[in-house]
């Protein structure tokens, strides 16, 4: 009996000193896996963005107004001005909106009825606008668009960096009427984020003037 008590004393603290030798082990790996992971190289993650679905768009007539008709997406919603501003009227002009509410966007357009002595003074505007008063821009690309037989002739402003405008265009027969749209988000963006937004939109922009007609 006296035997079989010192078996089980001695087989007990075989036991524990086993499982005091095994802590101490795994103690002993896991501090030297954090070491390992804390020495090696750190290597940051590209900022990342929120995935944009952008829907195929099919294009439609925009023909219920007086001096023109193109083809506008049906992503965009066609929102009439209930107040023409003064200035606008005094300038034989009037305008709708473009809104493009899946993205936060608005083209705002607007046309006038010039004369052949009106539309460098129009030029002139459009060009203030866009290389002046856009302080943020960090260089404007343009793209010319020309019709001969329909007599459109256009031209698209990329602006790049965080302008308030990123994209301006403006399209005119140069003696008759004048065109102008400018794309506005109705929040602050970052150029990166809505890339794939403006490369959307361009190419609505592209359309409508290459589908551009003027009413005779």
């Amino acid at each position: 009996m006296i035997i079989l008590n010192r078996l089980f004393h001695f087989g007990l603290r075989y036991r524990l000193r086993f499982q005091i030798k095994m802590k101490n082990k795994l103690t002993f790996f896991l501090i030297i896996a954090l070491f390992a992971s804390c020495s090696s190289d750190y290597s940051p993650k590209p900022k990342g963005y929120f995935h944009i679905e952008l829907p195929e768009p099919v294009y439609r007539d925009l023909a219920s107004y007086p001096f023109f008709s193109c083809s506008i997406s049906n992503q965009a919603l066609v929102e009439e001005l209930k107040d023409v501003p003064e200035g606008m009227k005094e300038r034989n002009g009037t305008g709708f909106n473009l809104n493009y509410p899946r993205f936060n966007a608005k083209i705002y357009c607007s046309y006038f009825q010039i004369n052949k002595t009106d539309f460098p003074v129009f030029m002139e505007e459009i060009q203030q606008m866009v290389y002046v008063r856009e302080e943020r821009a960090k260089g404007v690309k343009e793209t010319e668009y020309s019709d001969p037989e329909q007599k459109v002739y256009g031209i698209v402003y990329e602006i790049k960096g965080d302008a308030a405008s990123p994209v301006q265009f403006v399209i005119s027969d140069s003696t008759r009427y004048f065109f102008r749209g400018a794309l506005f988000f109705d929040t602050y963006y970052n150029r990166d984020s809505i890339a794939p937004v403006l490369a959307y939109i361009n190419k609505d922009i592209k359309v409508m003037i290459e589908s551009f007609q003027w009413k005779r």
